[in-house]
């Protein structure tokens, strides 16, 4: 079983070995939503699903903020999270994994050709879901085709529909409320993984205002990876998160980022790292700053 990362070499086996597995390509743009399923239906690993993060990974229309500290679980069809990426309830995204023919017993594999960008979405959203056996293709789409990885742009058959159950949360989910109850304590520590000119708030191509919540530490999720777009290796990815926190405890670590999305790969870095499992403020800059009377920064921390 998989739960981080998996190699071209891993997925190979896993494939040649017939075990039970489904992998997800999860490739979007932000800037033009159409475009991930268009590079899906030119070119995907033969198999793939395709996940579409405003579709598949995200409720079609947010909320304000859910109530309480930790969401565990919504009423069906009522979102987890606020934001612009809101997360659907756990109701609704079994029924998608369902639909897609995901079942209990099979090893997800997630890959973006974004640099871990949207695929950790989906990765964060299954152990939300209970399921530990998935793991992010390290190097995504690039690292397989520059292995000699089969790639096609047929049109995938459809899988008969299964019955997914949620289990207990692996994941950690925060809100707003527990956010702002805690801001500026000790038990909380935020990491905003926003290009370091949107933290500071020198620009904002999306949001109403601009910078960052007050005590957020920045790492760009970029910073993970290293030139061949893999992740780094665990003891160095260990050395820069200790680095940033700077004698913070781990364990506070709460992460976020615009929408909740590339925030993931901060997370994903630091269970690499052996820091743990952190929690992930999934209605991020783009719930904080639409939700009036919250305070925001701008400029670099002191």
């Amino acid at each position: 079983m998989y739960t981080t990362l998996v190699s071209v070499e891993q997925l190979r086996q896993l494939q040649a070995a017939k075990a039970p597995l489904m992998v997800f390509d999860c490739s979007f743009d932000l800037m033009k939503p159409e475009a991930g399923a268009q590079q899906y239906a030119a070119t995907h690993i033969p198999g793939a699903v395709y996940a579409n993060l405003d579709s598949d990974l995200s409720a079609k229309h947010g909320m304000p903020g859910a109530q309480g500290d930790v969401v565990v679980a919504q009423e069906d069809g009522v979102p987890a999270s606020g934001g612009r990426h809101p997360l659907p309830s756990r109701e609704k995204f079994a029924a998608w994994l369902s639909s897609v023919g995901f079942s209990n017993d099979m090893q997800a594999v997630v890959y973006d050709r974004n640099g871990t960008n949207y695929c950790g979405r989906l990765w964060w959203m299954l152990k939300w879901m209970g399921h530990d056996a998935v793991a992010v293709l390290d190097g995504g789409l690039q690292a397989w085709q520059a292995a000699g990885g089969e790639v096609t742009n047929r049109e995938e058959p459809t899988h008969f529909q299964s019955n997914f159950v949620p289990g207990e949360p692996l994941a950690k989910l925060v809100t707003t409320d527990a956010v702002v109850r805690r801001l500026g304590q000790s038990d909380q520590n935020l990491i905003d993984a926003r290009a370091a000119a949107r933290y500071r708030g020198e620009v904002e191509p999306l949001d109403p205002i601009a910078g960052h919540i007050p005590g957020a530490l920045n790492r760009p999720f970029a910073e993970n990876l290293g030139p061949d777009g893999k992740f780094k290796p665990a003891s160095q990815l260990r050395a820069e998160f200790e680095a940033l926190l700077a004698g913070r405890d781990p364990a506070t670590v709460v992460h976020q980022c615009g929408s909740g999305v590339s925030a993931v790969p901060n997370l994903l870095a630091m269970q690499i790292a052996g820091l743990g499992t952190t929690a992930l403020y999934a209605g991020s800059w783009s719930e904080w700053s639409n939700t009036p009377g919250l305070p925001t920064r701008q400029g670099a921390e002191p």
